[in-house]
């Protein structure tokens, strides 16, 4: 073993070489580890296990999978903890700590003697944040995802979490669902380890990873309890034992090409929104844009082929038996650039030359009869989203794509939560709902976008409306909602400038999203922000000093690629 390499890669300074070895290898030895041990080199295994994140159950048999493929393949594993978000459990939301997460792994991996990362994580932050530390660390990656969860049951009915918890919330909250029905749900919509069982988020981005090539083909939506996840530990820290001799890294993977192959996934299998904001920041790290143009027309060129909640009736465990992440690839092929790599060396062309057992095309449908001709998501523009916004419209009502209305106000959260089932609130079925000050600054971009429709007005029979935010939206959520407006009103957008009774026209079909206000009087509101308050100590106030806006990911300005450093 070289020099640079297994236990003396990256030598502690005492200004003493010699010493630092000798003392490294000292407190390796306490460990029980032979001599023999500390000549292999070394994968480092980044595990995010927390009592507060229930994604990740099964971290430690992972952990233990992939320590057995690392030894086998004749290295020397050593696992080591990072930051770990658990969505639900973190306030103001987990986003607000992506990015400190994806720093704790850049600096974890490149401080600690390690050859090779496997870094294993499902939530939805996690598998962003670790592809934006691979990414700027540059060492030999493997990305392993926990696994989505099973569904459950309840009077007959699959349950999963978590587009079926806002389905039945919704119920409740509109009379249609009792107080103890409700209750019996809520133990049966999560039942299983693993990540949400409908394409949302930390599903989408497990797609992603397979897509970008940083995780071994066909292991994105293996459920997180099948005996085939462990498979793909073992098999994930073989790899990266591989890579040390032959390296392949980030750099190497994530290429424009790559992540325009992303995004045709992303657009085929009708992908949560948020995927948009983590797929920006991880391309941002190896300085890589693709422009809200491009992101429209790989969009209208790439048809809605994946049958799964919450656009359609699957699950993720259905659409792992269908042929998952390869068969969406195979029907997609000649969309894509089939010269990108992956970890394991082959083309993407290589890749789906390969047969396919089997496709269940009540899941994965042909390209030539898709679910949608037209991708699940598009990028506004117009004068309230200068620097654009984001639309699913494959999760909307396409009656609404071209729609005027009359502007309903929330200034803020806390008057979202006061206001929206008020009785006197003055709100029509075709207002508009509007929600300012809760943008990456103001509030940390909570999943808030998905504005509840009023009560008054879910009891009149009302299931969707159009609304719009700076927030971003739960990729379990469904509706005709606008999201990642911006600017944000917190930092001087125009929907901080919204009043009640404004008219706005939202068109799908011109991809704008527009305040129907002069020119003149828009300027004239803008004169009068107000910034947003920002945080004075501590992360927050590092965050909200250097955190970009939806366009740049909501990265850290401090982090995007640095040219002169190459990370």
């Amino acid at each position: 073993m070289s020099g640079d390499t297994g236990i003396r890669r990256g030598l502690t300074n005492y200004g003493d070489r010699d010493f630092a070895q000798y003392l490294r290898t000292s407190f390796a030895r306490s460990m029980g580890l032979s001599r023999e041990m500390l000549q292999k080199p070394i994968v480092g295994i980044a595990m995010t296990p927390s009592g507060f994140n229930n994604c990740h159950r099964t971290m430690s048999e992972l952990v233990e999978a992939v320590s057995r493929g690392v030894l086998a393949a004749g290295a020397l594993p050593r696992a080591f903890p990072t930051t770990s978000l658990g969505e639900v459990f973190l306030n103001p939301t987990s986003m607000v700590y992506r990015n400190l997460m994806a720093m704790d792994t850049e600096e974890m991996v490149r401080a600690q003697p390690m050859d090779a990362v496997v870094l294993i994580g499902g939530c939805d932050k996690t598998v962003p944040a670790q592809l934006m530390g691979a990414a700027s660390a540059n060492i030999p990656a493997v990305q392993l995802v926990t696994g989505p969860m099973s569904t459950g049951r309840h009077r007959g009915e699959r349950l999963g979490a978590c587009t079926d918890c806002r389905r039945f919330w919704g119920k409740y909250r509109a009379g249609e669902v009792e107080a103890d029905e409700i209750s019996l749900i809520e133990g049966r919509l999560a039942t299983t380890a693993g990540t949400c069982a409908v394409m949302g988020t930390a599903s989408t981005m497990a797609c992603i990873a397979e897509t970008l090539g940083l995780s071994l083909p066909g292991t994105a939506a293996i459920p997180a309890v099948h005996s085939d996840r462990l498979v793909a530990a073992e098999e994930s820290g073989k790899r990266a034992v591989e890579l040390i001799a032959n390296p392949i890294r980030p750099e190497h993977l994530i290429t424009e090409k790559s992540v325009e192959n992303a995004f045709r996934v992303l657009m085929a299998i009708s992908g949560s929104t948020n995927a948009i904001v983590h797929l920006t920041a991880i391309a941002g790290r190896r300085n890589i844009r693709i422009s809200q143009e491009r992101l429209n027309t790989i969009s209208d060129e790439t048809p809605v082929l994946v049958d799964l909640k919450p656009v359609g009736d699957g699950y993720m465990e259905d659409f792992f038996a269908a042929g998952g992440v390869g068969a969406v690839l195979r029907e997609i092929r000649p969309l894509l650039h089939l010269d990108t790599i992956d970890v394991l060396g082959q083309t993407l062309g290589e890749r789906l030359a390969e047969p396919i057992e089997w496709v269940d095309r009540k899941i994965i449908r042909p390209i030539a009869d898709p679910v949608s001709a037209l991708g699940g998501l598009i990028a506004l523009d117009g004068n309230l989203a200068p620097t654009g916004a984001i639309f699913k419209r494959a999760a909307a009502t396409p009656d609404l794509f071209e729609t005027e209305g009359r502007a309903v106000v929330f200034e803020g959260l806390d008057d979202l939560a006061a206001r929206i089932d008020d009785p006197d609130l003055d709100v029509e079925p075709d207002d508009i709902l509007v929600l300012k000050n809760a943008g990456p600054v103001a509030a940390g971009m909570p999943e808030a976008g998905y504005l509840p429709i009023p009560k008054k007005l879910l009891r009149r029979g009302v299931k969707d409306m159009v609304r719009i935010s700076d927030a971003r939206m739960s990729g379990t959520a469904f509706g005709t909602i606008v999201l990642h407006v911006s600017p944000e009103a917190g930092v001087g957008g125009p929907l901080g400038i919204v009043r009640n009774g404004d008219r706005i026209r939202l068109s799908v079909a011109e991809k704008r999203i527009d305040l129907l206000v002069s020119d003149e009087e828009i300027q004239r509101r803008l004169a009068s922000h107000v910034p947003a308050k920002i945080a004075v100590r501590g992360y927050r106030a590092l965050y909200d000093r250097s955190v970009l806006q939806a366009p740049g990911g909501c990265d850290f300005d401090f982090l995007q690629f640095a040219p002169q450093s190459g990370v």
